[in-house]
């Protein structure tokens, strides 16, 4: 019969843009063939990850709507954002190497001459609708059409706050090149980008694109954006290697063994983007503590201290029990105890890791007081961490 629908085409027709696509055909012949895919789901480094809060939802539900800490989990004033990318952008890094993060897990790398943008969320809200879901704390910095040709758009994950439809349908119009885990293709195509513009990898996996070397790697985490968590997206984590640099982006991950394996076969980096924020005792598998964050930058580095650590995924956006303040102090103080160099820059502010680093902690003026319980009292040596209770970020030390 003429214009007939199955229930299924039905139900596609009604999902909302913003859901993406299910990988089908050939693609999802290559997710199956894929090493990494097993029982018909992506499976985790070192077995399954829990993805769902643990423990009864009447405990989440105690501390996520605690009427104490939930206003430490929002600025108490405007975060401040950079003002002058513009300008900052438009010339070459003086060293070949320069990272301006743009909030949350969006990074700017500028590296051997080309540009890389790696996890672009400019929306609103990291969420399918624009009337509800996690709205961004601070504006972005600069408009995404004011940041001049891109030659690479890096996508660690299908996550809201990592894709974000309005902006890869912008970069559609451009001449930009994506690379993506397995699976993710099959979104940016609904959303307007050319089969010919997608390099889709599955871990371990390189393609090369204008000089540059980028290698999907393994991360501990999960997919999924609408309201069937299939699986069949991949995750990853991303090495991007230049002619003399090499950097790397963790996407989201729990911590785990990987990176010392990763650190291996790619490092030394010059410069690491870790995932610092939306951590909790509920979700320990998929999210890393600032501790650990440390930790896998130290592991990707052989072991010890080197180039410049830029904490990620923290700042912009309300996505878990902790205090708004707290990845950037927890990372301040882990950091400090390693002998790590940290970049701290206010969203927008370009800084290049072999140059002057930026390291205020521009956070305390507008944070509420946080409560220290990772902390040990100087010169304490393992045993287990005490807290030190409350301090007023805005005052002093």
């Amino acid at each position: 019969m003429a214009g007939f629908r199955t229930p299924n085409s039905g139900i596609r027709a009604l999902r909302p843009g913003a859901f993406g696509a299910d990988p089908d055909g050939e693609r999802m012949a290559r997710i199956r063939r894929s090493p990494h895919f097993k029982d018909g789901v992506f499976q985790n480094p070192g077995g399954a990850a829990r993805t769902r809060p643990s423990g009864s939802t009447l405990d989440f539900a105690k501390v996520f709507f605690d009427k104490d800490t939930r206003p430490r989990r929002t600025p108490k004033g405007t975060v401040p954002v950079h003002s002058t990318t513009l300008a900052d952008i438009g010339r070459p890094p003086a060293t070949g190497l320069r990272l301006t993060w743009m909030g949350h897990s969006s990074v700017l790398a500028e590296i051997d001459g080309r540009r890389v943008l790696f996890d672009p969320v400019w929306g609103e809200r990291c969420s399918p609708f624009s009337f509800a879901g996690p709205k961004r704390l601070h504006p972005v910095p600069v408009p995404l059409a004011a940041l001049g040709p891109v030659d690479v758009v890096v996508i660690s994950h299908d996550h809201y706050d990592h894709l974000d439809m309005p902006t890869i349908k912008a970069l559609a119009g451009t001449d930009t090149l994506f690379a993506v885990p397995l699976g993710v293709g099959a979104h940016l195509e609904r959303w307007g980008v050319s089969a010919d513009r997608l390099r889709e990898l599955d871990w371990h996996e390189a393609t090369r694109i204008g000089g540059l070397t980028l290698t999907a790697t393994p991360a501990r985490h999960f997919c999924g954006r609408g309201l069937r968590n299939t699986q069949h997206t991949l995750w990853a984590s991303w090495v991007v290697a230049g002619e003399e640099r090499r950097i790397y982006h963790s996407g989201d991950t729990g911590y785990f063994d990987g990176f010392k394996e990763i650190g291996a076969e790619h490092g030394p980096f010059a410069a690491t983007m870790i995932q610092i924020g939306a951590y909790s005792d509920f979700w320990p598998d998929i999210h890393m503590t600032p501790a650990q964050g440390v930790q896998a930058h130290l592991d990707l580095q052989g072991g010890g201290p080197g180039g410049v650590l830029l904490p990620i995924h923290w700042g912009t956006f309300n996505l878990a029990p902790h205090a708004w303040a707290e990845p950037g102090e927890w990372m301040k103080d882990a950091a400090e105890e390693a002998g790590q160099a940290v970049a701290f820059p206010r969203a927008g502010e370009p800084f290049e890791p072999a140059g002057k680093l930026p390291v205020e902690a521009w956070w305390r003026a507008v944070s509420a007081p946080i409560a220290y319980s990772w902390r040990r009292p100087r010169g304490a040596e393992g045993g287990a961490e005490t807290s030190r209770g409350d301090l007023d970020l805005a005052g002093e030390r």
